[in-house]
């Protein structure tokens, strides 16, 4: 079998999830191709081209791809989806926006989100929030996959594969890029971090929160906060993880002020190691978490960080 897998870009550099995509289509076959689709995006195909187990890099550079607009993109995807027995892109807002668009015009049904592989044409997925497993089956010859790229491990670097050019990109008018507003930080992004230090409803302002922010550095850690603590303001929508937000697996998630309500849950529960800080010992994070300290999060958090500061020196 062949599998395409659509590689997410900034048409300067891959994305991490990229490599997690691969590792899940290693389950599915040998013969891996990767989709660099953009423009001026050499240098991304240069890179994708260095992933070990792929087979070659398709490269589509033309100004229409420019900004990975799903209605440009799709079509391409459909022009050669023709070639593979599965299609597979990653489970971020890049993959969410363009393969339903492209199950569509190819008229598949779409796998959403998956975190195992069974078999070629039986997958496991969540649902209900993360709370259930569905094991699903597939009768499309053609399989077009989201992967959650927490669950797989991501490829390694160091191979070599031949770069192919492919023509597609085709400006559908449908919509066009107004622009974007990054956050920057020298903190390692939330979704790739190894270590989370997540502020809850719990941190009562955004001026607490630099508690938490000075912590994180300490640790070269990631922020990222609860929806409760981005619908009361406290932090930019970005740091938001759960159902809603930014699915994550780091080594280690501590949650402080955190009560563990199920949506937020959704999105961390996969992490290797979660430490809870909460004052209430019945909240319902405690019952996921391997180290659960039940104080005053305004004590807590300038003891650990004293006894960083005395470890450090």
């Amino acid at each position: 079998m062949s599998i395409l897998v659509i590689g997410e870009h900034d048409n300067a550099t891959l994305r991490p999830s990229t490599l997690n995509v691969v590792t899940a289509a290693k389950a599915l076959g040998n013969e891996i191709d990767v989709l660099i689709a953009g423009s001026a995006c050499q240098a991304a195909a240069d890179e994708a081209a260095t992933v070990s187990g792929i087979s070659r890099v398709l490269k589509a550079d033309d100004p229409a791809l420019a900004d990975g607009l799903a209605e440009n993109l799709a079509p391409l995807v459909q022009s050669l989806a023709g070639n593979y027995s599965h299609v597979l892109a990653p489970a971020t807002t890049y993959g969410k926006n363009l393969l339903p668009r492209a199950a569509a015009l190819l008229d598949v049904q779409q796998i959403s989100d998956i975190s195992g592989i069974e078999s070629e044409d039986t997958f496991v997925r969540p649902i209900y929030a993360g709370n259930a497993m569905a094991t699903v089956r597939s009768s499309d010859s053609l399989k077009l996959i989201t992967v959650r790229t927490t669950s797989f491990e991501a490829a390694e670097q160091g191979g070599s594969v031949s770069i192919e050019d492919v023509s597609g990109g085709v400006d559908a008018r449908l919509s066009t890029f107004a622009g974007e507003e990054l956050t920057r930080s020298e903190r390692p992004e939330l979704t790739t971090a190894d270590i989370i230090v997540s502020g809850g409803r719990g941190m009562q302002s955004s001026e607490n929160f630099a508690m938490l922010e000075a912590l994180a550095d300490k640790l070269g850690a990631a922020v990222g906060a609860s929806r409760a603590a981005v619908d009361a303001g406290y932090v930019p929508n970005d740091y938001q993880v759960g159902q809603t937000g930014k699915v994550v697996a780091p080594s280690v998630y501590i949650a402080v002020g955190i009560s563990g309500a199920i949506q937020h849950l959704a999105g961390m529960k996969d992490s290797k190691i979660i430490v809870a800080i909460n004052k209430d010992e019945e909240a319902p994070i405690f019952q996921v978490a391997d180290y659960g300290w039940v104080a005053d999060l305004f004590e807590a958090i300038p003891q650990l960080d004293a006894a960083l500061e005395s470890s450090a020196g």
